[in-house]
């Protein structure tokens, strides 16, 4: 399997995504008004996207003998909470853009933005209502319960994200930033979506721990991939700002291990640089920035933490899916975690 995913993974993100958004589509309304709200809902959905998060409930459903079905509304609700979220964090982040193209916030302006962002996460909730249909009161209404879950600790972390930035903290380490992705990206982006696939193939709620654990490693992997393609990848696979982590302050594991090596003058440049808007922050001094960076190892270590997590992701499979069939499924969830770490966009 090559860096970019190979045939089967690029094949099954293909199928349940397209699966998933034309779902997803019907679930957004025609109604008024159309040019401050519903003509805005679709905007992030159809600019397109891996739509690894509802690929990860299916396959696991699946793997677990459950057809598709049974679990698209479930995985339509996902990507309506994703996107959701991407145009709130947008605003937060002062991103300028969002797979290729410029953030709703900067197209729209940030009151409509958020109001569009708000629009979306309540219209997750209907597929899951609508699950009783198929699923049944009492797993759907664990499925909700599973939602509201990865909701308050994307906030929580979240939180932690937004505080260091807005206090200036320049002590972040290693286990603060970890604890912060647990709960930012892991929960939302692999521990609940593995969690709600394999309840709807039939796991017993109280049997759900290895998911933790897979989505933990695996999440952990793929975040810190993610922080590093943020600085050194291709601008044209990205899709976001090239540095844009540098500019928006965010606190990373590349980051953590800078405070903890560099002099206190470096540390000191650094806080100045974080101490100013977005807007004053200059194009050089972000150079310096990452020059420092890699001077220092940074960038290099948090690849080797990558690759250790992914590693470890493996053996957490094995233990999650022990239960699962041999199926294609299976086979792309294991394809999945080198995919997952080796791509470049």
């Amino acid at each position: 399997m090559d860096a970019t995913g190979g045939n089967l993974v690029s094949s099954v993100l293909r199928e349940y995504g397209d699966a998933t958004r034309a779902s997803l589509f019907e679930y957004l309304p025609t109604a008024e008004p159309r040019r401050y709200l519903y003509d805005l809902v679709g905007d992030y959905p159809r600019r397109g996207g891996r739509a690894f998060r509802p690929s990860l409930c299916i396959a696991t459903a699946r793997a677990f003998g459950t057809p598709l079905e049974m679990a698209l509304r479930t995985a339509v609700s996902i990507e309506l909470l994703h996107n959701a979220m991407l145009i709130h964090d947008d605003i937060e982040d002062e991103s300028e853009q969002r797979r290729g193209r410029p953030t709703m916030h900067v197209n729209e302006g940030v009151p409509i933005a958020i109001n569009v962002g708000d629009t979306l996460s309540l219209l997750a909730m209907r597929p899951l209502i609508d699950n009783r249909e198929t699923l049944g009161p009492y797993l759907s209404l664990r499925i909700l319960e599973e939602t509201e879950r990865m909701a308050r600790e994307s906030a929580e972390g979240q939180a932690l994200e937004l505080g260091w930035r807005r206090d200036n903290v320049t002590d972040v380490v290693e286990a603060d930033y970890l604890l912060m992705v647990l709960k930012k990206t892991c929960w939302y982006s692999f521990i609940q979506p593995c969690r709600i696939g394999a309840l709807v193939g039939g796991r017993d709620p109280s049997d759900l721990s290895g998911f933790d654990r897979f989505g933990y490693f695996l999440g952990a992997a793929f975040q810190i991939q993610d922080d590093v393609l943020n600085l050194v990848g291709d601008r044209k696979k990205y899709g976001k700002e090239i540095g844009g982590d540098i500019f928006e302050g965010k606190r990373t594991l590349i980051l953590a291990h800078f405070f903890k090596s560099c002099s206190d003058a470096e540390k000191q440049r650094l806080k100045v640089f974080f101490g100013k808007p977005r807007a004053q922050r200059l194009p050089r001094e972000a150079a310096w920035i990452l020059d420092a960076l890699r001077g220092h190892g940074s960038i290099d270590y948090a690849r080797q933490v990558a690759s250790h997590f992914a590693q470890t992701a493996v053996t957490e499979f094995e233990g999650a899916y022990q239960d699962a069939s041999g199926s294609d499924d299976l086979e792309f969830l294991r394809q999945l975690l080198d995919y997952m770490v080796n791509r470049d966009v």
